[in-house]
């Protein structure tokens, strides 16, 4: 039997340490652990990668702790508008949503769009005409409201500012929330979910539901979720440029996903973070911010929650 494993991430550049209560950390720690477990527990029992990573990211986006979901970012217009990939690494199918309101998981209808219509990007509108149609329940904005990411939000209104989630430096925080696993078959898949900037005008699309930016699986290589500042992961195509590194440099997954975190997205000004998982179950989180939302486990009895370096 394959090697199995599986890992999470709540975004890139947490919480700076001085705001970080022990009872907060806690909190956190939890919630990964929750995703994490729940994510396992599938593969464990014979489950596919694809339902492992929904399943993981379906439990982050429920939690008011990260910016994806139950506790998106408010947007310029005080709205939330989401944002949502996923990706089989053994068929390359992949299904993906943007800038969508009221859906309690925006992850599990990207997967109804990679496994129940022809297209692989649906946005806005339309994404929610499909949801209609495959009878979704739309949430009331009432579900989305959060005490603290509406403060967040009123520090900012009115102005041209805005801010990747929840630091003292405006722009130090990045909240995608994401997963990958290995199943016991050796097939891969990646999933990551996100509300994007606090204050963010005009339909802001980040690297997160863009496939080869955000997110990318491929049998043949790894299985990738970002997260961070993400014009950056876009223009580097992050997720794309690891799986790229191992397959034509012949790189391991560790230094691939090292080369592209901790050199080439500096290069271009960027920062955040990825977890990475190959075929074999070996996985990789690199990060070079203070911080990111971590956690993974494999069938060879290793487990980490982690937050800081």
């Amino acid at each position: 039997m394959n090697t199995f494993s599986i890992a999470i991430h709540g975004g890139a550049g947490t919480l700076v340490k001085g705001m970080m209560t022990p009872e907060l950390e806690a909190k956190y720690k939890a919630a990964l652990k929750d995703a994490l477990e729940a994510g396992y527990y599938l593969l464990e029992n014979g489950g596919t990668a694809v339902d492992a990573v929904e399943k993981a990211v379906t439990v982050l986006e429920d939690s008011p702790l990260f910016n994806a979901g139950k506790g998106s970012v408010f947007t310029a217009k005080e709205s939330h508008e989401m944002d949502a990939c996923i990706m089989d690494g053994k068929t390359l199918n992949a299904g993906a949503v943007s800038l969508i309101t009221g859906i309690k998981n925006p992850i599990s209808l990207a997967k109804d769009v990679m496994e129940k219509s022809e297209h692989v990007f649906l946005a806005g509108d339309g994404a929610l005409r499909f949801a209609e149609e495959l009878n979704y329940k739309l949430e009331d904005a009432s579900y989305f409201y959060d005490e603290f990411r509406h403060n967040q939000w009123l520090e900012i209104k009115d102005t041209d500012s805005f801010q990747l989630d929840h630091a003292k430096k405006k722009d130090s925080k990045f909240g995608t929330v994401g997963a990958v696993a290995c199943d016991q078959e050796g097939n891969i898949a990646a999933a990551t979910s996100t509300g994007g900037m606090t204050n963010k005008k005009w339909g802001r699309v980040g690297d997160s539901p863009m496939v080869g930016a955000g997110n990318y699986a491929n049998n043949k290589t790894c299985a990738i979720s970002c997260t961070g500042s993400g014009e950056f992961f876009i223009r580097g195509v992050v997720a794309y440029d690891v799986a790229c590194l191992m397959e034509h440099k012949k790189m391991s997954l560790e230094d691939a996903s090292n080369e592209v975190i901790n050199k080439r997205i500096l290069e271009i000004g960027g920062d955040g973070g990825l977890i990475a998982v190959d075929t074999n179950g070996n996985i990789a989180m690199p990060f070079n911010t203070e911080g990111m939302y971590r956690a993974s486990k494999s069938s060879m009895g290793t487990e980490v929650v982690s937050i800081y370096k």
